[in-house]
């Protein structure tokens, strides 16, 4: 399991204030925080700093890396920004978030992916939108396959992302993603399923639970990686104890090592 820890990101509203005023000490303090309770990545963005975005992101990757050498997944839609991040990690294998099948995009990222022999989030979008359904998906995560692995890309390093919608828009919105990953898991084994979780409680009451409820959904369908907040105790221990449930846990030393560590309450 795979965890990338979402919340050094410059639109959630305690974030903002600290990279605009360049608040090192908080942002390291997110950082160590994150590690701590269980991020594996942490991920890197300041996509709402759209003037000097590349300026920033060197910033963030230099202020994170003082205090760790835990690798960063750099997040961003912007490749100039992209690359300055990759520039400056000090591991040898940092995280990409993201490539789609678009094709303009594809071409853009790819070289950077290669390049800094990076792990890379690969969303489920081509050049016709959002997918509507499964199927649509299914057809994605084929491409995206194919186009990467034929072009270097080991599967272990192939994160596909199925693009989770709200189930408050269409009742198949969490089936459709359910379905993806099951059929990831079954063609490709190799490579890996990851997805952020609360988009699908979004516009919906009590949203952590819905948000708890697919998580364990998603990892029954083989999904082993999230983009997530760590410091959400129950959505890690419930993590924690599927992994134990679905025998990719040896011995539940995960499990334990969490239990000792007193995220659970008795």
């Amino acid at each position: 399991m795979l965890i990338v820890g979402e919340l050094i990101n410059s639109s959630r509203k305690d974030i903002k204030p600290a990279v605009e005023n360049k608040d090192a000490a908080f942002i390291q303090k997110i950082t160590k925080d994150q590690l701590a309770a269980g991020a594996n990545y942490i991920d890197v963005n300041c996509g709402t700093q759209v003037f000097n975005e590349p300026e920033v992101m060197e910033w963030l990757v230099k202020t994170v890396q003082e205090v760790t050498d835990a690798p960063l997944c750099i997040d961003t839609p912007n490749e100039k920004a992209l690359e300055a991040g990759l520039a400056l990690t000090k591991t040898k294998k940092p995280m990409v978030n993201s490539i789609t099948a678009e094709k303009e995009r594809f071409e853009i990222i790819l070289p950077l992916v290669q390049k800094y022999d990076a792990k890379v989030v690969a969303l489920c979008m081509d050049d016709s939108g959002m997918p509507e359904s499964a199927k649509d998906r299914i057809a994605i995560v084929d491409k995206l396959v194919k186009d990467l692995t034929s072009n270097g890309v080991a599967e272990d390093d192939i994160y596909l992302d199925p693009l989770v919608k709200p189930v408050s828009t269409g009742d198949k919105a969490g089936m459709d993603v359910l379905e993806t990953v099951r059929y990831i898991k079954e063609k490709y084994p190799n490579v890996h399923a990851i997805c952020g979780l609360s988009n699908i409680s979004f516009g919906l009451p009590n949203r952590k639970v819905l948000n708890q409820a697919f998580m364990l959904q998603t990892m029954t369908m083989g999904m082993d990686a999230y983009i997530l907040n760590p410091l959400d105790k129950t959505m890690m221990g419930f993590i924690y104890a599927s992994m134990a449930t679905l025998g990719r846990d040896p011995y539940c030393g995960n499990y334990l090592t969490a239990f000792r560590n007193g995220l659970y309450e008795e």
